[in-house]
């Protein structure tokens, strides 16, 4: 028997490699015989450099580079086993991870470290780039990463701007002579289902700044800064961002890569999925086990477990997802190919107590539902 294991990480506790080491030992006591196939999955957040390192037997270099309130912070980028291709986690620099919570300001922080690894890795050759631009603590529309690659915004008096959001609301021009020439050169792939566009009450700002410490105050004003680099965007370049799909991604990044990169975006787990070649890996298989910190209604959109599922769903195999915990809304899974989902807390804990009992939690219940499995299908024979 051939189980694909394909769980994403489950934040705090477990990293997607992790987690899939512990289905497999749940597996195996079930099972000891079973063939496993480990795929450690990422849907373009965090643990989507080391899915698709790991995948393609490439490698990882680490960097100090500039966070998002301007200090120094190590971080890493992934070459591809094509030696070609550069994946960065946009977080690994310009993260809500490297913010403590007191100090979140999204006027102020800046994407500036992620233009910094982009750079780092063209002078190491790359010319293909995948970006996986969940978790970001920033609102600066992606200027800091432009800054960082040369591209410089002036107030009407000339002056150099500073960095952050707030300082777009007095940009008055745009100067692209510096902007490193190989970006012309490089190809972009973005990770991202956000359809956001730029600004309005659908915008960056409105809809993901409250969660990068933005107060209503501050959404406003973010949203104003926006519209105003909308607006000298438009006049540099003919595009219009402010109600483009996809442009607000990860606090307007996405913006500045339609306007200013030869980039194009896609689901990050239909990349993840692509690389690590999971659709021809479960074309033999009897079933999947998936999973990831929390399971509800919105891992429908675009979730590890669900492009798992879809995949599976391809080949009639049955879709096991283990879940760190189970919100509502879940009917709606099981009609885009999830079989069963089930809970690792199997006695009332804390949550602390849970997180840290992770591996043996998702073991035990890797084994169970093996057993139940197996048990049904031998019965049934």
């Amino acid at each position: 028997m051939k189980i694909v294991i394909a769980p994403d990480s489950y934040k705090g506790s477990l990293s997607a490699l992790e987690a899939s080491k512990a289905i497999e030992r749940g597996v195996r006591k079930a099972l000891p015989d079973a063939k496993t196939e480990l795929i450690p999955a990422a849907d373009g957040g965090e643990g989507t450099m080391d899915s698709l390192v790991a995948a393609t037997n490439g490698r990882k270099v680490e960097v100090t580079v500039k966070g998002p309130l301007l200090e120094d912070v190590q971080a890493a980028y992934g070459i591809l086993g094509d030696q070609e291709t550069c994946v960065i986690e946009m977080a690994s620099a310009s993260g809500l991870c490297l913010v403590d919570p007191d100090e979140l300001n999204p006027l102020i922080t800046t994407t500036y470290g992620t233009g910094e690894l982009i750079q780092k890795a063209l002078n190491d050759g790359c010319r293909k780039f995948i970006l996986a631009v969940g978790g970001s603590a920033t609102n600066d529309g992606g200027v800091g990463m432009l800054q960082a690659l040369g591209m410089k915004v002036f107030d009407e008096d000339g002056k150099s701007l500073g960095f952050g959001g707030a300082e777009l609301s007095r940009i008055s021009e745009i100067n692209t002579d510096d902007f490193d020439s190989r970006i012309a050169d490089s190809e972009f792939l973005i990770a991202s289902d956000v359809q956001n566009p730029l600004v309005g009450p659908d915008g960056a700002s409105s809809v993901f700044g409250p969660q990068k410490g933005a107060t209503p105050d501050m959404v406003e004003k973010l949203d104003q800064a926006l519209s105003s680099w909308a607006d000298m965007v438009e006049i540099k370049t003919g595009i219009h961002l402010h109600d483009k799909a996809g442009a607000g991604a990860a606090g307007g990044i996405g913006g500045a890569f339609q306007a200013f990169f030869r980039a194009e975006t896609k689901r990050g787990i239909d990349i993840v999925m692509e690389y690590t070649k999971l659709g021809e890996k479960l074309s033999d298989a009897d079933c999947v086990f998936t999973g990831e910190g929390q399971i509800d209604y919105q891992t429908v959109s675009g979730k590890t477990p669900m492009g798992v599922a879809q995949e599976a769903k391809k080949h009639g195999i049955p879709v096991f997802v283990l879940a760190g915990s189970i919100g509502t809304g879940i009917e709606v899974l099981y009609d885009h190919g999830i079989t069963s989902v089930h809970s690792l807390v199997n006695a009332p804990m804390h949550l602390k107590e849970a997180m840290e009992r992770g591996a043996e939690l998702l073991e035990l219940s890797a084994e169970q539902v093996m057993r139940t499995f197996f048990a049904a299908i031998k019965y049934r024979g």
